[in-house]
């Protein structure tokens, strides 16, 4: 039985976001396999890109996944100043902020 994704217009992004940066974290740190973390990251992100496509073109499309992977990579450092959690945290405010716009469209 094949299961039919929903429309990308219908779709809102901005939970997308929280799971993938948050879960694929998760993950990561509670198997000890980052990659299957990435894999999270990755499957999130992808989804969403698809959704950011049809409601905001290619271009909109790139500063989107722009903002989700540097959100992932700015987490590390920012870690390292403020902790963990609160860096995940932060970075997935800002990155589900900006889907939200987007979800806005």
């Amino acid at each position: 039985m094949a299961t039919a994704l929903k429309k990308a217009k219908d779709v809102q992004t901005a939970p997308l976001v929280a799971v993938g940066l948050i879960g694929g974290w998760l993950t990561a740190r509670e198997t000890g396999i980052r990659p299957l973390g990435g894999v999270i990251l990755g499957a999130a992100g992808a989804y969403a890109a698809r959704t950011w496509y049809a409601k905001t073109g290619a271009a909109g499309t790139a500063a989107l996944v722009g903002a989700y992977l540097g959100a992932f990579g700015l987490s590390h450092p920012l870690a390292k100043k403020i902790g963990a959690w609160p860096s995940v945290l932060a970075v997935t405010a800002l990155s589900a902020g900006a889907a939200a716009l987007a979800d806005a469209k």
